[in-house]
This record gives C-alpha cells, sequence and structure tokens, in this order.
C-alpha cells in the first residue's frame, strides 16, 4: 500500500511534503473553531443558531477565496500562491486568539476561511501536476490525510490546554498556536519548485475563470460541483455540531468529548489512505460509491441509535473512516478532468461551489435543531447531501489511468463530454 513512496523522485517527495504540512494546517487551523464553540457558547452566550451562522459565513468566505487562489494559481503559479495562502489563514487564526466579543471573531473566522478554502484549491493542483499518472490518486490522497492529522493535534492541544489553563484562556492560547504553520511557508520558499507541466495557453487576469462557463467545459463543471454540494454539505452538517451533540444530547464531558474526536479522526486518517489506495486500485467512482453509501448508513447509527457511551468510540472510529474516504478520490478526478490552462480555477471553483452551498448546511442544521432536535436535525441534512453527491456522481465518467499530455490533445468538444467513461 505504501511501497509506491519509494519509487517518487526528489521533487515528488518534496511537493508531497509541502502539500501534506499545508493540508495539516489547514486542519488544524479550521477544526480549532469546534473545540472551542462550547465554551463560547456559555461564555458569551451564543446561540446555536448564531453559531450555525457563523460557520455557514466562514464556508463561504471559503469558497470565494478557493475562486480567486485558483484564478491566481493558473496565472502566477501554484506554489506562489500557496505560500501566500498558508500565511493568511495561519495570521488570522492567531488574531482569532485576541477577540473580545462574537463579532469580532466573526471577522477573523470569516477571514481565515477564505485562507483555508484557497489552500485546497492550490495545494490539489500542485500534488496532481507533479505526481506521475500511475500514483496519483494515493498520492492526493495521502496529503489530504493532513487535515485529520491537523484535527487531531488540535483534539490533543485542546485536551492538554483544558486541563492545564482556566476555560476562559485556554480557548486563546489554543488559537495562538494556529501561527505555528506560517513557519511552513519559509520551508516551502527554500524547498519548492513550481510545476513544469502548466500547460500551452497562458491565462490572461481572471479570463480563465470565464473558460469554466464555455461549452469545452461547463458540462463538466456543473456536475462535479453538484457531487461536492452533496459530498461537503453533509460532511458539514455532521461536523460542525457534533461536539455540541456530544456535550448536549449525549452528555459526555470535555474530556470524553476529546476522546471520541479522537478515535474519529483515527478512523478519518486511515478512511484517506485507504480511499487513495482504492481509487488507484478500484476507481475513482467505485471509492466515492463505497465512502456515500457506508457513510450515510453510520451517520443515522450514530445520530440515531441509542447505544451506551462505551460502543460510541467503535462506532466513531467507523464514522470517520467511511465517510472520509470519499475525499481521497476528489482531487484526482477532477485534475483528471480539466486540462492545465483552467486546472486550478476549474477545482477551485468546483470544490468551493460546493463547499459554499454546502456552507448552507450548518444552518439548516442549527434552525431545525430547536425542533426535532439535534440528532434528528445532522442527520437530515447529511441525508439530502448524500442525494445530491449520488446524482452528481452518476453523471460523470470514471477517469482511472487517464494521463494530462492527453487533456490538452483532445478537442474542446470532446473535452465536454462527461459520458467517456474509458480513461484517454
Amino acid at each position: 500500500m505504501f511501497g509506491w513512496l519509494g519509487g517518487l523522485s526528489w521533487r515528488e517527495r518534496t511537493a508531497l511534503r509541502a502539500t501534506f504540512g499545508a493540508w495539516t494546517a489547514d486542519g488544524f487551523s479550521v477544526q480549532l473553531f469546534a473545540f472551542v464553540l462550547p465554551g463560547l457558547l456559555s461564555a458569551w452566550h451564543v446561540t446555536t443558531s448564531a453559531a450555525g451562522f457563523l460557520a455557514t459565513m466562514t464556508l463561504l468566505a471559503s469558497a470565494f477565496g478557493g475562486w480567486i487562489a485558483g484564478a491566481f494559481a493558473d496565472r502566477f503559479g501554484r506554489v506562489r500562491v500557496l505560500q501566500v495562502v498558508v500565511a493568511w489563514f495561519a495570521l488570522f487564526t492567531f488574531l482569532s486568539g485576541f477577540t473580545q466579543d462574537f463579532q469580532q471573531l466573526f471577522i477573523c473566522r470569516v477571514l481565515q476561511g477564505f485562507g483555508a478554502g484557497a489552500e485546497w484549491a492550490v495545494g490539489t493542483v500542485l500534488m496532481g501536476e507533479v505526481i506521475r499518472d500511475t500514483h496519483r490518486g494515493r498520492a492526493v490522497g495521502l496529503v489530504q490525510a493532513g487535515w485529520p492529522l491537523g484535527w487531531g493535534i488540535a483534539a490533543v492541544l485542546y485536551m492538554v490546554l483544558t486541563a492545564l489553563l482556566p476555560e476562559s484562556l485556554a480557548w486563546r492560547v489554543l488559537f495562538w498556536s494556529g501561527l505555528g504553520p506560517a513557519l511552513l511557508v519559509l520551508w516551502m520558499r527554500r524547498n519548492l519548485d513550481e510545476p513544469d507541466y502548466l500547460g500551452a495557453e497562458e491565462p490572461s487576469g481572471f479570463t480563465q475563470i470565464a473558460a469554466m462557463f464555455r461549452s469545452a467545459h461547463w458540462p463538466t463543471t456543473w456536475r462535479v460541483s453538484l457531487m461536492l454540494v452533496g459530498a461537503q454539505g453533509s460532511s458539514y452538517a455532521l461536523l460542525t455540531f457534533l461536539p455540541i451533540y456530544l456535550r448536549t444530547e449525549r452528555h459526555l464531558t470535555a474530556v470524553g468529548t476529546a476522546g471520541y474526536l479522537l478515535a474519529l479522526i483515527a478512523g478519518s486518517f486511515l478512511g484517506i489512505f485507504t480511499g487513495g489506495y482504492l481509487a488507484d486500485r478500484i476507481g475513482r467512482k467505485a471509492t466515492f460509491m463505497v465512502s456515500l453509501i457506508g457513510s450515510a448508513m453510520l451517520t443515522v447509527v450514530a445520530m440515531l441509535f441509542p447505544f451506551t457511551n462505551q460502543i460510541m468510540m467503535p462506532v466513531g472510529f467507523l464514522l470517520g473512516f467511511i465517510s472520509m474516504m470519499m475525499f481521497a478520490p476528489m482531487g484526482p478526478l477532477m485534475t483528471e478532468l480539466f486540462p492545465a490552462a483552467v486546472r486550478a480555477v476549474a477545482q477551485g471553483f468546483c470544490y468551493n461551489f460546493g463547499r459554499a452551498v454546502g456552507a448552507i448546511f450548518p444552518a439548516l442544521v442549527g434552525m431545525l435543531a430547536g425542533l426535532l432536535g439535534l440528532g434528528w436535525a445532522i442527520a437530515i441534512f447529511a441525508g439530502c447531501g448524500f442525494a445530491l453527491m449520488m446524482v452528481g456522481l452518476s453523471l460523470l465518467p470514471e477517469t482511472r489511468g487517464r494521463t494530462l499530455e492527453s487533456l490538452e490533445a483532445v478537442i474542446p468538444a470532446e473535452a465536454a463530454s462527461p459520458a467517456q467513461d474509458q480513461p484517454r
């Protein structure tokens, strides 16, 4: 499963380290908010609806960040833009620790989300272009495993800080620690080079954004976007309120909540590894389907079935494992669907359109929770996301084995056809 790593070139290994580090930093910075949220709800008298609205606005900002960063990455280079966005979200995570009320935190979180969304758009394209075709699924899946690793680091740090410091100070120190990932930028400046393969067409300004809506690319663009709305909406519906659900409806302590989340995070880490491996072995679409069906079943079990807290740990591990498998094939699939001239902006648009529309799900969960309870609200909107994902996925081709050079050779009309199921 990991023997392929030994055959990578120095350039491939360097790009893998850099993007893995960027994903780890992103996961760490983004998930800090979920851990401090229960304390802030109490200290600042914030309602679950307001918390859901903040989560939604942060995700919307991240969507715009991904669109803009994708355009800049096609114009100025992947590595240069990746350095800027890592420094950006690290800075605003740090500044969140100095906020004095919900309004100030709102501003910092929205600006932090802008940079976090940009990281995915740029990092996926960079890794997808540097790595050879036969390892693309595993490599892009591997670097995305950095996200649950960063999430796990945030969970451990939360446990340590809440044990050592008063809660009124612990959450600030947690945000201040978010400045650490900025050190990754210094390493990237010295070791990471731009990929050679940027296509024959030199983009001009933001004109490549319009290219996604031309007849050659639009059918693929909207199909991918629909699938990603479902995938990300279901994920946000579950993860945004999971710590609150564990504290309020399962009545776990702070330490018990962190322990459950660590089990889920461990499953997520292994799930992304497995998803990347399966994407190269059985195909991108088959891996999506395994994850989708398993996630739907386990979400219902975790949210609605009564069982003891001892059973919750293995259920959480399995839920994290199966639900995160779907994120591994996303980057390879989109890399293999768009030509180089619009690849970064197209991936940034599709992924972050999914993020923007999916961002509505936490707000809807927060509103419905007052009527049906948090468990039912999470299960209902996660189910809606899985249904949308199924529809979008059914309309997309299998791309396993497709070379990036072949995307430059096809005529525009062929490039648009999602019905080409055989690798070119």
